[in-house]
């Protein structure tokens, strides 16, 4: 389907890798005691923990970013740190807005 070194294949990557570590981040944190409703009302209710819960989301696209750009497959680590910059730039806005 994808090439091993395509910017496609880094976007879908980028992408998916941040809502993977959302999704750990509330069964470590918040499963037992909030409901997924609950856990984005709650994120909205307090934006310091905007901040809080993007930067381990963010971490794990700079792991790949990392591996991708050390084993020389410099297209696909485009990818990611394209998706990375949205990432980061709408936590910030959603930090200061809401």
């Amino acid at each position: 389907m994808f090439r091993k070194d395509t910017i496609k294949f880094g976007l879908l990557l980028g992408f998916v890798a941040p809502i993977l570590s959302l999704v750990i981040y509330y069964f470590v944190k918040f499963f037992p005691l909030i409901s997924v409703k609950d856990f984005f009302g709650f994120i909205g209710a307090n934006t310091n923990q905007i901040t809080a819960i993007s930067v381990p989301c963010l971490v794990l696209n700079i792991a790949l970013f990392t591996f991708y750009t050390n084993s020389q497959r410099d297209q696909t680590a485009k990818g990611i740190f394209a998706v990375t910059l949205v990432y980061a730039i709408a936590a910030l806005v959603l930090k200061y807005v809401l």
